[in-house]
């Protein structure tokens, strides 16, 4: 099934859902997702940014593994896994993998763009 195919299934699994480029070392999956909240998988091999960027969601960042460095606003965080970081609505971030990793991301509402 493609990413858009899993809005409101009450069951994700991980095995069915492809991944795609999301930048040059990142591979993103968009597992279970709703217009108010989704849950996407960040694949990250070491050295791999996540560009600097701002967008109008709320975002929870949970490190699964790695190690990574982020800037959210004004301030430079180094998480590793079992860490999370919160981004609000409008507050610049981005990341660089220290070490491979997977990023768990929940966005209030939902990343339109993520699915089209």
């Amino acid at each position: 099934m493609k990413a858009n195919e899993y809005m409101n299934e009450v069951a994700v699994y991980g095995k069915d859902v492809e991944s795609i480029s999301a930048a040059d070392g990142v591979k993103r999956r968009i597992l279970a997702y709703t217009d108010e909240l989704m849950c996407v998988e960040n694949v990250f091999d070491t050295g791999a940014v996540g560009a600097i960027h701002t967008h109008p969601h709320t975002q929870l960042t949970y490190v699964v593994s790695g190690k990574f460095r982020f800037t959210v606003g004004e301030d430079i965080y180094e998480v590793k896994a079992g860490d999370t970081l919160l981004k609000r609505d409008g507050v610049v971030h981005g990341c660089t993998a220290l070490e491979g990793g997977i990023l768990l991301d929940i966005f209030t509402p939902m990343r339109d763009d993520f699915i089209k």
